[in-house]
């Protein structure tokens, strides 16, 4: 038996929303990393994934890392500050702290951390100029803090201009669908040393089509301002779909 323990933290890029099966529960990139890890070592690892959507990256530090860390994983995916970016007064250094509080409590415990900056949605959302902006401010300075950190494991998709067309996002725009997740967990797999399903890259586009603007501002920019205005989170009352380990075979 394997000794792989994969953990995963985060928000909706990390549950996997976006990329759902077909009793609508979501899949996504890390659950595909944990697939793929499998199939790479021929026998099955322990996966769990405390992800929630809506979080902002220092909750999901808050509620989740701990957590995780208490399930005495081998390796811990973060990522976070997708969902800080769309509310103003964002502070890109608060947000960058979180990444080095998570790298710090990895090497406290003994654990490989696995960074991951996530696709940029901007040329399908509004204010997309300054969203790509904090975007480019975010990865720059992340990685300006912690790339010569050399225990760390990084998956930068944000450059990646391939994943900005609309054929990796779902209708919601903001979140990728079954082939951007696949091409994310490609990624992640290759920054581990290992050897992704070739096809993962590029998967056959059957997504289903966008809304026109008017029909996509009523169906889910609309929502999103509701629930800013009344400080509801899409994540209010959600548990992690993998509070505790699961096997993952090959």
């Amino acid at each position: 038996m394997t000794n792989v323990r994969f953990a995963a933290i985060g928000d909706s890029f990390t549950e996997g929303v976006g990329d759902e099966r077909p009793d609508g529960t979501p899949r996504g990139w890390a659950d595909l990393v944990a697939q793929g890890w499998a199939a790479e070592l021929g026998e099955p690892i322990e996966y769990a994934n405390f992800a929630i959507r809506g979080r902002l990256a220092w909750p999901v530090v808050d509620e989740q890392l701990e957590r995780a860390l208490a399930l005495r994983p081998t390796h811990l995916s973060f990522n976070g500050g997708g969902n800080d970016m769309l509310r103003p007064g964002t502070k890109i250094e608060h947000i960058v702290d979180a990444f080095v509080k998570v790298v710090l409590r990895c090497r406290q415990e003994g654990v490989t951390p696995v960074l991951l900056a996530g696709a940029d949605p901007s040329d399908g959302l509004p204010l997309s100029r300054v969203i790509r902006r904090r975007g480019d401010a975010l990865t720059a300075a992340a990685t300006a803090r912690l790339r010569t950190d050399d225990d760390i494991v990084w998956a930068i998709n944000w450059t990646d201009e391939r994943l900005r067309d609309p054929s990796f996002w779902a209708p919601d725009r903001l979140h990728m669908n079954f082939r951007g997740h696949h091409r994310v967990a490609a990624r992640v797999l290759e920054s581990l040393g290992m050897h992704p399903d070739a096809s993962w890259w590029e998967l056959p586009d059957v997504a289903q089509a966008h809304l026109g603007t008017r029909e996509y501002y009523r169906a889910h920019v609309a929502p999103w301002v509701k629930r800013r205005v009344t400080g509801r989170s899409s994540g209010d009352g959600r548990e992690p779909k993998h509070a505790d380990w699961v096997p993952v075979g090959p």
